[in-house]
């Protein structure tokens, strides 16, 4: 495994759990249920690097592919503008 396909993979790892904190704490569970999907599809890409030998960066546009069917939306973002009337 090169350094450039470590490194990629190590991207992909950190964008998918470098998610934006939620909000409120009404915003938590949401904010969890993201992450916890984000965490589980890099912690398979990882195993199979690591204990099936994978390819890294073919891991890493996997990994990426699974982290865009899981956007971290669904909840408020900490430090994300407010909209609506009066706020």
């Amino acid at each position: 495994m090169s350094a450039a396909e470590q490194r990629k993979l190590l991207e992909a790892v950190l964008e998918a759990l470098a998610i934006p904190h939620p909000a409120t704490i009404g915003d938590g569970p949401a904010h969890a249920e993201v992450l916890a999907d984000r965490v589980m599809h890099a912690r398979i890409a990882l195993e199979n690097v690591l204990q099936r030998s994978d390819d890294a960066g073919w891991s890493a546009d996997y990994l990426r592919s699974k982290l865009a069917e899981h956007p971290p939306t669904g909840y408020r973002h900490y430090g994300a503008p407010r909209t609506g009337a009066g706020q």
